[in-house]
């Protein structure tokens, strides 16, 4: 793999994890209909939506058995945007998780 598709990857993830930010966002106040709900929920499907043509993308120029396990990437975004963003507590064993998730992406693409 080469660096350009590192790049690809990780950027598609990212908007993939943004995403689900913004959808975590749209549903703070509960789930009706409003103003704040409507632009939460366009601004995180906006990005899922881009990650998800990404991936798609990506898909054509790569083994499967390669993208779709570097996917769980986005659990490391996820992990970083709920802590700096939503001040969600990070445990030991979500930090074990994460490294775990890291250290297996990092041997598959090698």
């Amino acid at each position: 793999m080469t660096i350009k598709w590192v790049f690809v990857v990780m950027l598609f993830t990212l908007l993939g994890s943004i995403g689900g930010f913004f959808f975590k966002r749209a549903s703070a106040n509960g789930l009706e209909i409003s103003k704040y709900f409507m632009t939460q929920l366009f601004i995180g499907g906006a990005f899922y939506g881009t990650g998800a043509i990404l991936n798609i993308i990506t898909l054509r120029y790569l083994p499967y058995t390669v993208v779709f396990p570097l996917t769980s990437i986005t659990y490391v975004w996820t992990f970083l945007l709920s802590y700096f963003f939503l001040k969600e507590v990070i445990s030991l064993r979500k930090i074990i998780g994460v490294g775990l998730i890291i250290a297996g992406s990092f041997f598959l693409i090698m």
